[in-house]
């Protein structure tokens, strides 16, 4: 499965220890990230990540390409409410596309620990019919 990583300046560190936490079930699918998220992330786990631009310089519109032609299955989307900065990536459009396309959003780490618990489960494996049937 297609996995997005966002994270504001504020919550990298904690997207760095989710991915440590997680690295396990993380490892067995594909993980899409907007830049120097993508890079704090292979620093700590290994991972190999999918690095797209910084956010706000449009990364964070290529995830949601990706949204758009259904080939994102979930996003974890790190926010910070209480002090969000200009220059940041808004989560307004990510959470837009994922509930117009159906894509399990997750924007705080314990919703983010449901979401990844669950795939690891299978209980997303209808995002893999789903894609199927959207390409035919």
């Amino acid at each position: 499965m297609n996995i997005g990583l966002v994270a504001h300046d504020a919550k990298k560190s904690l997207m760095q220890n989710f991915c440590i936490a997680y690295r396990g079930i993380l490892s067995k699918h594909d993980i899409y990230a907007t830049g120097t998220t993508g890079r704090l992330i292979e620093e700590v786990t290994n991972l190999n990540v999918h690095k797209y631009l910084a956010g706000h310089l449009g990364g964070e519109q290529q995830i949601a390409s990706q949204i758009e032609h259904n080939q994102m299955d979930m996003v974890i989307f790190l926010r910070d409410p209480l002090s969000p900065k200009s220059h940041e990536p808004d989560v307004n459009n990510s959470i837009h596309l994922c509930d117009t396309y159906n894509i399990p959003f997750a924007t705080n780490l314990a919703t983010a620990e449901l979401l990844i618990k669950a795939l690891d489960r299978g209980d997303l494996e209808w995002r893999e019919m789903l894609r199927k049937e959207m390409q035919e």
